[in-house]
Parts: C-alpha cells; sequence; structure tokens
C-alpha cells in the first residue's frame, strides 16, 4: 500500500436509547486505511455502518449520536499526522470540503434549492480559497466543464430541480472538487442513477483520481462497482468490519463467511447452450 493519507483507528459510534438507559453502539472498533492516490472500496448491507464511519471522519455524524471512542488520523504534507477528533471545530471546517471532500448519495438534498450550482460551487471555491467573486464563478464554470458537465457555462444559473439526476451528481462531484481536496468520499454515488448514467459516473470518478491524484474511500453495496474501480476492499457488518483485501485477493479467497455470501450473490452470466 502507499503511504497513509487516512487512518481510522478503533473508531466507535453511539446513539442514545430512547428510554434514557444508555447508547447504542453502531459502529464499533472499526479500522482502516486509505493510502494516497489509493481507491478504497467499503462495503456492506444498508445499516451495517459505512455511510456513519464516514460521517465521523468529518465531523458529521448525526445528533444524538456522537464519536465514543477511537482516533481518524489524517497525514499532514509536511508530515506527522492530525487527530480529526481533536480538531478545533474551525480547523475542522478548514479540512472539510478542503482536504477531504464528500459526495453525497442524493445530491438532490445536498444541494440548497433556492440557489443556482453555479453560485453555490463558487461559493464552496471561496470558503477554501482567496479569490474574487468573479474568479470563483470562473472557477465554477471550469470545475463544472473538468467533470463533463453539458454546456457548463450557459447553465452557471441553472438550479438544482432543472437538472436531470446526472447532472446533479457531476454537479455535486465539480462542487467537492472545489476545496482540491486529497481525499474524496463518495457516498453510494451512483444508487439514484440508471445503469448507463452509473457507468458514466464511476468512469468520471476514475479518470478524476487518475489524472489528479485523489484518494478516494469508496462507499457501496455493490461488489461489481468495487471489481471495476477499487485497489482495496474494507467489508463491514453490524457495525464491525470483518473483512480487509486486496481486490484480487478478496474475490479470488474470500476469508470471512458474510464475504461469501455478498460475492455469491453477484450476478453471473449463463453460459449459452
Amino acid at each position: 500500500m502507499t503511504d497513509a493519507l487516512l487512518q481510522i483507528r478503533d473508531l466507535g459510534v453511539a446513539f442514545p436509547l430512547r428510554d434514557g438507559g444508555g447508547w447504542l453502539p453502531v459502529v464499533r472498533g472499526v479500522s482502516l486505511t486509505v493510502g494516497r492516490g489509493e481507491v478504497v472500496g467499503l462495503v456492506g448491507e444498508s445499516g451495517s455502518g459505512k455511510t456513519l464511519t464516514a460521517l465521523a471522519v468529518l465531523g458529521l455524524v448525526p445528533p444524538p449520536g456522537r464519536v465514543t471512542a477511537g482516533s481518524i488520523l489524517l497525514a499532514a504534507d509536511g508530515g506527522g499526522a492530525a487527530d480529526l477528533l481533536k480538531l478545533s471545530p474551525e480547523a475542522l471546517r478548514r479540512v472539510r470540503g478542503g482536504r477531504i471532500a464528500m459526495v453525497f448519495q442524493e445530491p438532490a438534498t445536498a444541494f440548497n434549492p433556492v440557489y443556482s450550482i453555479g453560485f453555490q460551487i463558487a461559493e464552496a471555491v471561496r470558503a477554501h480559497r482567496p479569490v474574487s467573486r468573479g474568479e470563483a464563478r470562473r472557477e465554477a464554470a471550469r470545475l463544472l466543464d473538468r467533470v463533463a458537465f453539458p454546456d457548463a457555462r450557459r447553465r452557471l444559473d441553472a438550479y438544482p430541480h432543472q437538472l436531470s439526476g446526472g447532472q446533479r451528481q457531476r454537479a455535486m462531484i465539480a462542487m467537492a472538487l472545489a476545496g482540491r481536496p486529497d481525499l474524496l468520499l463518495a457516498d453510494e454515488p451512483t444508487t439514484a442513477l440508471d445503469v448507463t448514467l452509473q457507468a458514466q459516473i464511476l468512469e468520471l470518478l476514475e479518470e478524476l483520481q487518475r489524472d489528479l491524484g485523489l484518494a478516494v474511500l469508496l462507499i457501496t453495496h455493490d461488489l461489481g462497482v468495487v471489481a471495476e474501480t477499487c485497489d482495496r476492499v474494507v467489508v463491514m457488518r453490524d457495525g464491525q468490519v470483518v473483512e480487509t483485501a486486496g481486490v484480487e485477493e478478496l474475490f479470488r479467497a474470500p476469508a470471512d463467511p458474510y464475504t461469501r455470501e455478498l460475492l455469491a450473490a453477484l450476478p453471473r452470466l449463463e453460459a449459452a447452450p
């Protein structure tokens, strides 16, 4: 593996029980590493804790949930690492959208419906770079071009509801790139799209990762996607990591029974008679 960029160690996340009788652990002892320029798949069924693990990295665990244990280390450019769980709110805001960005599963809910996509991407640029509004708007257009958004400059003033699902996802990826991140957290980025658009978005993410040297933590339930895009795989079940392996190793010789179940559920082409 390349030099570690992100190291999650023994992470715990819990939510309070309704009767006030304690806390329910939903992420338990999760450890994983993402190297610089590496694509790691975080795989598991719905409710396995994948998204909560990613949200914990950005300090976005929804209340009343909270991180109860562990550390999340982000390597510094000059050496050493900072524990994101110990940063001040201001320092964490600089990391969020700056060094680490997230592409959400539902871009329709991630965008503010009352502002144009150009305005929102430009504001993301200005949040992380000392540029004028005009420069930020030009950068927003450039970012939309970079993600192959159709007729980008003409549609800067379009509102989220005026875009198709694939266009919203491209705009969300453009906004994620506004802070020039080192790490992209992609949470089921193709789930809401049809098969053709899924392939296009995955191809775009691969291209961006390759051209920009991004590290990517790809959260998905689809091992077929993992096989096409990832270097390593982390498999979660019931809030815990059950297996970590290289992609080829995992598909050739899965060690955990749950991983074998996931692989057995993959559709297979039947041989012609």
